[in-house]
């Protein structure tokens, strides 16, 4: 069973449509969810969250239908969207009062360790923290209710690069019991090169492709070519390319093929940023 499982989901506005998004989240996984700004990721969780109502399709979460069983699904999920939710005149030290009154496994405890070890003051208002405490403190809040899922919406944005270190190991000490599992959109696609399980990666409102983060990094290659050798490569394994003014990179899916049928070619490995550019900003390769 998948903890998250998303079919032939569509939304329409007057600029932008969501085309079909379907992809799953297993259990004991985090799933990285990448693309562009305004590429369709924030439309699709809080599609996935009945936060706005979609045009069609099926969500399953938990193994449950979220038109169903909303109220039960919500109560196993930790959510962290790219704003804070929390009113900007709210002393952080009332938070737990009425959070245990929407969350019946809320621990005050879990919320406290937390806010000491993100050094949140719980004393003061959450107006008083800068962006990068105010999204600790979401996060702090969505952990305390022991959730079975984290759905997180650019969750590690505003920190800095030793805080983001410390909420990635949080995030993977969280799915250690196969129980557990994350749903991970970010912009910052170097903290799933170290924490994803598989990628999701969504442009223009389609979905591109669902892969194991290993194999993508594995596989998948950069060849950089004069135009002339450009002109003569075998071209089987080029999904992408982009053309500079004395050479032609090219994203490769499958170096050992490609080498193989291309002998004294560079074939560098690729980052999941990389990748995304090159789909962004390069031409689809066609025979």
């Amino acid at each position: 069973m998948e903890a998250i499982s998303i079919q032939n989901l569509k939304k329409t506005y007057d600029k932008f449509q969501l085309k079909d998004i379907s992809f799953s989240v297993p259990y004991g996984s985090i799933v990285g969810f990448i693309g562009e700004n305004g590429a369709g990721k924030s439309t699709t969780i809080k599609a996935l969250l009945n936060i706005i109502r979609r045009d069609s399709g099926n969500i399953s979460i938990l193994g449950m239908d979220i038109d169903k069983e909303e109220k039960k699904i919500k109560e196993q999920i930790g959510v962290v969207l790219d704003e804070c939710n929390f009113h900007d005149n709210l002393k952080v030290e009332t938070i737990p009062k009425f959070m245990k009154n929407i969350y019946k496994h809320w621990e005050n405890e879990i919320f406290y360790h937390y806010l000491e070890k993100f050094k949140l003051p719980a004393d003061k208002k959450v107006k008083e923290y800068s962006r990068g405490m105010k999204m600790k403190l979401s996060i702090a809040a969505a952990l305390a209710h022991k959730p079975k899922l984290l759905v997180l919406d650019e969750a590690t944005s505003g920190l800095d690069p030793i805080v983001r270190e410390e909420i990635l190991d949080i995030f993977m000490d969280f799915i250690q019991d196969e129980e557990h599992s994350i749903l991970m959109s970010s912009h910052i696609t170097s903290d799933l090169d170290k924490v994803a399980d598989y990628i999701a990666f969504i442009q223009n409102g389609e979905m591109i492709f669902v892969k194991e983060k290993d194999y993508l990094l594995e596989h998948y290659g950069i060849a950089r070519c004069t135009k002339e050798e450009w002109n003569r490569l075998q071209k089987d394994q080029v999904l992408q390319y982009r053309e500079g003014k004395f050479n032609i990179e090219t994203l490769v899916k499958d170096k050992e093929k490609f080498l193989n049928k291309n002998r004294g070619i560079v074939v560098d490995n690729v980052t999941l940023e990389e990748i995304m550019v090159f789909y962004i900003k390069g031409n689809i390769y066609r025979e």
